[in-house]
């Protein structure tokens, strides 16, 4: 199975090059899933279908795939309760410790509601589709860039959080006898919380690997307008931080060139500026993605709504990439060398201005701008201290050297 996510800047028509895809492979054999998880829930409209039936009639269950075509089906998600039983536990339980401390009712539901549901159920229902849906094909248009970077970061980094408190749970439960947490004055825990919390931490670890895997790639939406397009570079850079793989860029809504209808009547001078500014924008797309396929979707006469509009598109498209051939992944690799390890990372576009490391025990912390990841080293770089680093080639290198406190010459 591949899985393929769009993402761009809002308005770039990103929905409408998911839909596209997603209609023209099914049409070309490949049994496909299109969803979104995007907010703005414009899948349906893109597509000419209803997807939010189940949503509005209330039902306390996971939206179900709608049959769009052969070979084509699509999905809305259905967001909090796709979280079920595990989160009502956990709720239940915050409640009565806010409950104990005083806190009223009506503040302590607000504060118990949990932050990043839609984005959970989400990444859930992703999970569930690629690991039991019938699909050879599941694309997803995602939110906005800064929306998708949230989302793709979530799982390692809930993962992360839940791994350190799994213990103190158990050690909770297992410390604390039932006359203790009443001096404390403070509800135990009861095992359903810590199970609750033990199956999000499996279910975010298997989501993360989806994501990471060589069936996975994200697709990088775009317009030939330098805002856009400084946008989309500094994504790029971010999505590979964590871990992710781009495998094409798509420009969208590029205009007919004026200069070949000259023949027929006079050249239209906005049009003609217009090609000009989006030849330059297209100029710097191949130089800033350089190695990545650049598809250019021309800009129609009308809105593409439906399949066959959305077929239409992905045919006049120009280097349309290939939707099942798996991806390269190269991700974070860990080498030894002479003086000790070299730890390397994707991070395209990047300078060392834009980026910060700190060691924390057995942590390193990599920044660059806004977007932070936390990576657990590996045991033997554990034992090691930092002796230098530097970006080159689209790549961070960080040098390891051995702690001589750990492992003394000689």
């Amino acid at each position: 199975m591949r899985v393929i996510l769009f993402t761009g800047k809002g308005g770039v028509g990103k929905t409408t090059t998911a839909a596209a895809t997603a209609v023209h492979a099914a049409r070309a054999g490949v049994k496909t899933l299109v969803m979104s998880t995007d907010a703005a829930h414009s899948l349906g409209d893109a597509l000419g279908v209803d997807l939010g039936a189940d949503a509005r009639a209330g039902h306390e269950r996971a939206a179900t795939p709608v049959d769009v075509e052969p070979g084509l089906s699509a999905l809305q998600i259905s967001p909090p309760h796709l979280l079920g039983e595990s989160w009502r536990a956990v709720q239940t339980y915050l409640l009565s410790v806010l409950d104990t401390v005083g806190i009223d009712p009506v503040v302590a539901e607000e504060l118990t509601r949990l932050p990043g549901a839609e984005e959970v159920a989400a990444l859930l229902e992703l999970r569930a589709q690629v690991e039991s849906g019938p699909w050879d094909l599941v694309v997803v248009d995602c939110a906005p860039t800064a929306e998708t970077l949230r989302l793709l970061a979530l799982p390692e980094a809930l993962a992360w959080h839940l791994e350190r408190l799994l213990p103190a749970q158990r050690g909770l439960i297992r410390t604390l006898r039932p006359a203790a947490a009443a001096a404390a004055g403070i509800p135990l825990p009861d095992v359903a919380v810590v199970e609750a919390v033990t199956g999000w931490h499996r279910q975010m670890r298997q989501v993360h690997r989806i994501l990471t895997g060589d069936q996975t790639s994200v697709r990088l939406v775009l317009t030939p307008e330098r805002v856009v397009i400084a946008e989309s570079r500094r994504t790029w850079t971010s999505l590979s931080l964590y871990g992710f793989v781009v495998d094409a860029v798509v420009v969208n809504r590029v205009f007919p060139d004026a200069a070949a209808e000259a023949g027929r009547r006079t050249p239209d001078a906005w049009r003609a500026s217009w090609n000009a500014a989006q030849q330059e924008g297209l100029v710097e797309v191949r130089e800033s993605f350089a190695g990545l396929p650049v598809v250019v979707t021309p800009y129609l006469p009308s809105e593409p709504i439906g399949a066959d509009a959305l077929a239409a598109l992905a045919q006049a498209q120009q280097g349309a990439a290939d939707v099942l051939t798996p991806v390269a992944h190269r991700g974070l690799v860990v080498e030894q060398t002479p003086e000790g390890f070299l730890l390397t990372l994707p991070l395209p576009l990047a300078h060392a201005s834009d980026l910060g490391l700190q060691r924390r025990d057995d942590e390193l912390v990599v920044t660059v701008g806004e977007h932070r990841r936390v990576l657990t080293l590996p045991a033997a770089l554990q034992r090691c201290v930092v002796e230098g680093a530097s970006v080159r080639d689209g790549r961070l290198r960080v040098r390891f050297v051995p702690d001589e406190e750990v492992w003394p010459r000689g």
